[in-house]
């Protein structure tokens, strides 16, 4: 049992990782605060330092990949307030819609890179220039339809990419409660836009349900509910700890072990303590938190 604390200098490194394992597990602040008996300043300056952490580990490892075939899709969320709500002075402070978007490998279910920001070209050329920096090699990339992809993806990559879109109908959206309900796809189209795709692995399944997992595994993802991130920075916090614990930490039922290590990233299953003992090492190498901290520029693709 944890006695009551106050300060995370007071934290174990065993606390933190349950803390930590608690909040990827999809518990909300508040909650994970009552269960530990911490305040919730003590919660947001761990994730901070996690997800600062998380980052740029991911940055500097997951390169030089031998990915053969890519997924990529948005996921909708939001920060503070639906951006129909967002006041113009709000508008500076990254309130309003947020689309993270997100590469996963469809063989080794490595989630590649991922970008939080505005679902726009802008945005897409940056995650797709992002993705092309990490793998060596022609692969296979699938998109849904949003029209950013086909300019950027070919702009990117050149002749060096087989691309397809998978495009899918829905039923009309239904009134009343059932509106919550996903809508059921009635059609799958599916295009090359350039080389030589396969039909047959033509698809964004992986991805998607990769999405589901995120929904469940963050109550900042959780609909209808008052969990919702409050200020960007946290946001991004936890979405980069989330994807370390997915990538490095979570055993996948397909697989039977982690993408990381099924990619050769890694050479074990990590687990929380694991990452909880690296940060804190960084911290006593710093003499100080972790987002004090700038990270050094991350590899940019050269042509």
């Amino acid at each position: 049992m944890l006695t009551t604390i106050t300060g995370m200098n007071k934290l174990t490194t065993a606390e933190r990782a349950q803390i930590l394992t608690a909040l990827v597990e999809g518990m909300s602040m508040s909650a994970t605060a009552r269960l530990f008996k911490v305040s919730k300043i003590t919660i947001l300056r761990l994730l901070a330092d996690a997800g600062t952490l998380a980052a740029q580990f991911h940055d500097l490892t997951v390169r030089d990949l031998a990915t053969k075939r890519a997924q990529l899709d948005e996921i909708w969320s939001f920060v503070h307030s639906k951006e129909k709500h967002v006041r113009d002075e709000n508008c500076a402070k990254g309130y309003g819609d947020n689309w993270t978007w997100v590469a996963i490998d469809s063989d080794s279910k490595l989630v590649v890179n991922w970008l939080v920001g505005g679902r726009d070209a802008g945005h897409a050329w940056v995650f797709v220039n992002d993705l092309a920096a990490r793998v060596k090699g022609r692969m296979q990339i699938t998109t849904d339809g949003l029209p950013a992809y086909r300019q950027v993806v070919e702009g990117v990559f050149g002749d060096n990419v087989d691309y397809a879109v998978v495009v899918k109908e829905y039923a009309a959206i239904r009134e009343g409660y059932a509106r919550y309900s996903p809508p059921r796809c009635i059609g799958v189209e599916k295009h090359a836009v350039c080389g030589a795709p396969l039909e047959r692995d033509a698809s964004t399944s992986f991805v998607e349900r990769q999405n589901l997992t995120m929904r469940m595994s963050m109550r900042r993802f959780t609909r209808l509910t008052n969990g919702f991130s409050k200020k960007p920075e946290n946001h991004k916090h936890a979405i980069a700890l989330h994807y370390f614990h997915y990538n490095f930490i979570r055993k996948h039922q397909t697989i039977k072990t982690t993408p990381a290590v099924m990619a050769g990233v890694a050479d074990k299953v990590w687990t929380m303590d694991d990452f909880v003992v690296m940060m804190e090492r960084e911290e006593a190498l710093l003499g100080g938190r972790l987002t004090d901290y700038k990270p050094a520029a991350s590899k940019k693709r050269k042509d």
